[in-house]
């Protein structure tokens, strides 16, 4: 996969009709919502029938599963993400019909135009920030239309079209995409490098977030005061004339955490200028408060009534994958999280160390891509061995092709290394199994990844509760 570089868009409403390849993917079915609610023509395809898929097709769109060159119909534009590759029948016949090609970030930056529009970005917890910062203005009476990574909890919708003048998206840096939208508020989580596939160096990678907060339509960029990487993008930003609000804990963050309880529900003092409150949150982790920070600088950039937006912090459940509770089982609780990086799997076990409280922590970790294993292996095994046992399964290699010499065993040394207790079963098919054999009454069981580990959540719950029976 290369970086996408951005184009000149059109409204949304001159393109229709308008057909999604791989519209079932996290990225794209909420962009494929939002054209049809506008009124637009949309048909999409999958390679696989999901729940994606199904909610789209309920909501009146067209989808097949399956990839043929007839079912782009009448449309005026395709629309592809990054990992539709050329020889894909139906873009094929998109290039021999002459039709505007767009990468699913064009599509949704014309859906953006003449809007307020909230781009929210990082290595680590964008999708999370991306969705409290939709519920946090919501909650405030903004009703903001939004795009996000996955589907909220509490709807099992990743995208809504509202009637107010913001637009609030995550803005995936992966493959240089984020560059593409008209953005007015730049947030960054947090930089750290990854994607080494794509941008090659951590210093090009951290370029990248410069681009992205110095874009011409940028009016404001928040910042976390106490990640590396930002402060890093703080000092290349001086001279630009967007002014840069910081959010953390560290003494000269604009809006500063303090008093923080991070050992269940999180919760902190929040101070900005002219105001403090409580900020309590449904979630774990001391990371989330970081993320409900940046989310609360973005409504009081916008004027909106602060101890509104915590009360919409308060009442966030979350989205799907990231520490969702997938069953309690026997006295077992299983835990579903995305988490596919080194910071991110020592963020979500501090929070499941917290709320196993006297149980245990297993730890079931799929690596994604074969470049990121080669590139964070031992990283990898460090963060885990925070777990009081390890299981891992073999490389989820997605886009990539498998690499010499590079699997889930690396991981496995390196955590041995580092102390853990390591189980590696390789078959994704034989985890619900093993897991259940080691499970018992009291243990946080944590499925990690990006790749298809979510599914051996519920059978381990069967297997479970056949046991109990």
């Amino acid at each position: 996969m290369t970086l996408v570089d951005p184009i000149p868009v059109l409204p949304a409403d001159d393109v229709g009709p308008v057909h999604f390849i791989a519209i079932g993917g996290a990225g794209m079915s909420g962009i494929a919502q939002l054209y049809a609610e506008r009124g637009i023509e949309v048909t999409g395809s999958d390679q696989a029938d999901s729940p994606a898929l199904r909610r789209l097709a309920a909501a009146g769109i067209r989808t097949y599963v399956g990839h043929r060159a007839e079912q782009i119909g009448n449309a005026r534009t395709v629309v592809v993400s990054s990992a539709v590759k050329e020889s894909n029948p139906e873009l094929a016949a998109a290039r021999d019909k002459g039709l505007l090609v767009w990468h699913r970030s064009a599509a949704l930056a014309a859906l953006m135009l003449r809007r307020t529009a909230v781009s929210i970005s990082g290595t680590h917890g964008k999708t999370t920030t991306s969705a409290m910062t939709a519920m946090m203005l919501t909650a405030a009476g903004a009703d903001p239309s939004y795009v996000v990574g996955a589907p909220l909890q509490s709807s099992g919708s990743s995208a809504h079209l509202g009637a107010g003048s913001t637009f609030v998206v995550e803005a995936d840096e992966s493959d240089g995409s984020f560059r593409q939208y008209p953005t007015t508020v730049a947030v960054v989580t947090n930089i750290e490098a990854d994607h080494l596939d794509n941008w090659l160096t951590p210093e090009a990678y951290a370029a990248g977030f410069v681009e992205f907060c110095i874009s011409r339509t940028v009016r404001a960029v928040i910042l976390d005061a106490d990640d590396l990487g930002c402060r890093r993008l703080a000092a290349a930003l001086r001279g630009s004339p967007n002014p840069v609000t910081s959010v953390g804990e560290s003494e000269g963050a604009d809006i500063r955490l303090t008093a923080i309880d991070d050992s269940g529900s999180a919760r902190a003092t929040l101070t900005w200028p002219g105001g403090s409150g409580e900020l309590r949150l449904a979630l774990p982790g001391r990371h989330n408060l970081h993320n409900a920070a940046a989310a609360f600088a973005v409504g009081h950039h916008l004027g909106l009534d602060p101890q509104l937006l915590l009360h919409g912090a308060a009442r966030f459940a979350g989205t799907e994958r990231r520490f969702q509770l997938v069953a309690e089982v026997a006295g077992v609780r299983i835990v579903d999280d995305y988490a596919h990086h080194p910071t991110e799997i020592a963020a979500t076990l501090r929070a499941a160390r917290a709320a196993a409280g006297t149980g245990r922590v297993v730890a079931c970790f799929q690596p994604h891509l074969y470049s990121r294993t080669r590139d964070f292996a031992v990283e990898f095994g460090r963060a885990l061995a925070a777990a009081d046992i390890v299981m891992l399964t073999d490389v989820y290699g997605a886009r990539e092709e498998p690499m010499p010499g590079i699997s889930s065993e690396l991981v496995a040394t390196a955590a041995r290394e580092a102390g853990a207790d390591v189980r590696y079963v390789p078959a994704l098919a034989d985890v619900p199994t093993a897991l259940a054999a080691i499970a018992h009454e009291g243990d946080l069981v944590l499925t990690l990844g990006a790749g298809d580990i979510t599914t051996a959540g519920p059978p381990l719950a069967r297997l479970l509760e056949a046991r109990r029976g």
